[in-house]
């Protein structure tokens, strides 16, 4: 071997990747930016599943163009985490190499599982499955990052002494949960929805890769999440549909709970500085709780009101009184798990701020 194939075989074995999937959706692409400024490399996987799930109005193409005109370290991979046979090429050609997977992509709706639920499985369980095996089979020394949902909770909040106020639920300041829920509640005993169920799968096995096979899995259950990179759809992406509903004067429905329904918000910003603060300090097969917390909290009502107040417009809207399967009235993250094993991270954007970047984005 000549001196310069040597010379670049080194500089190969020296590069670190991380392999993002869902790389062109809220978290990933938020995700992808972060890690490339912080010297990675990045690996998308992205095939655009949003724009079937949702529609061409839900599709990522867009975000994916972004990345690829403006991050120059950024390969993009139109695969879909189904096909082991298609990812297990990145994971044979960058090994070791790969020192983080982020693994964000889902089919992340209630409504849209019940339509497709053999679909919703595969990616949400199977997908998940895949990249863990692989990851175990090629990098096991990486940090692997589980994008998982308080939804794996089923409607058991629901089942909370709740009190019901004029635009709100909520509960006694003297409760345990008062400051948020945290992952000692049960995942027994309740309705998940069927994209709760498959959530939970990918769930368990991520614990199960951690606490069993050494794996240094973390697992993140996230509530509400935003940004600018949101590409918010009516079954999926509270704020920012909202948000888009409101300014561009589109009917919104509420289901359920005359619109009481409590929801804490975090940005994807924040999110982002939980997986770094992660990953620099992995505690294999560990669960966090993550969202924004009482102080990012707010009903659909309130949320509508602090809307309203923002781009100067009504929105018309309309009440159906059956809520969806394992919705939750009243959902508060508590963060202080988190915050123990992890003290230098901190929360940036109040739900003001949030609202306020969405006035510039949209």
């Amino acid at each position: 071997m000549d001196d310069y194939k040597q010379k670049e075989n080194k500089k190969f074995f020296l590069m670190k990747y991380v392999l993002i999937t869902g790389s062109s959706g809220l978290v990933g692409s938020e995700s992808s930016i972060f890690f490339h400024n912080k010297n990675f490399k990045v690996l998308g996987i992205d095939n655009d599943s949003r724009s079937y799930f949702f529609g061409s109005s839900a599709s990522t193409k867009k975000t994916a163009y972004k990345l690829k005109s403006n991050l120059k370290n950024y390969q993009h991979f139109n695969i879909d985490i189904r096909n082991k046979k298609s990812l297990e090429k990145i994971f044979k050609k960058y090994k070791n190499n790969i020192k983080c997977i982020i693994h964000t992509a889902a089919q992340p709706s209630h409504d849209w599982a019940v339509k497709e639920p053999l679909t919703d499985f595969n990616i949400n369980a199977n997908g998940t499955l895949n990249l863990l095996y692989l990851s175990k089979k090629y990098c096991q020394k990486s940090v692997f990052i589980y994008v998982s949902t308080n939804k794996v909770y089923g409607d058991l909040p629901n089942e909370l002494p709740l009190v019901e106020k004029k635009k709100r639920y909520e509960i006694n300041s003297k409760h345990p949960f008062y400051q948020g829920i945290d992952d000692k509640m049960s995942i027994d005993k309740s309705i998940h929805s069927l994209f709760g169920v498959s959530k939970i799968s990918g769930d368990l096995l991520a614990q199960e890769y951690g606490k069993n096979l050494k794996l240094k899995t973390g697992i993140f259950r996230l509530g509400c999440i935003t940004g600018e990179n949101h590409a918010g759809a009516e079954l999926h992406g509270f704020l920012s549909y909202l948000f888009k509903a409101t300014k561009e004067g589109i009917k919104y429905k509420i289901y359920g709970y005359k619109g009481k329904q409590v929801r804490d918000n975090i940005h994807a910003k924040d999110l982002v500085s939980c997986f770094w603060n992660y990953y620099l300090n992995p505690k294999k097969g560990e669960v966090y709780n993550i969202g924004g917390g009482r102080g990012n909290s707010c009903s659909i009502l309130e949320a509508i009101e602090l809307i309203e107040k923002k781009v100067q417009k009504k929105l018309n809207f309309s009440f159906v009184r059956k809520n969806r399967t394992g919705d939750h009235k009243w959902y508060i993250t508590n963060n202080k798990k988190f915050k123990k094993h992890y003290p230098k991270w901190k929360i940036k954007y109040s739900l003001k701020r949030i609202i306020e970047e969405m006035d510039k984005d949209h």
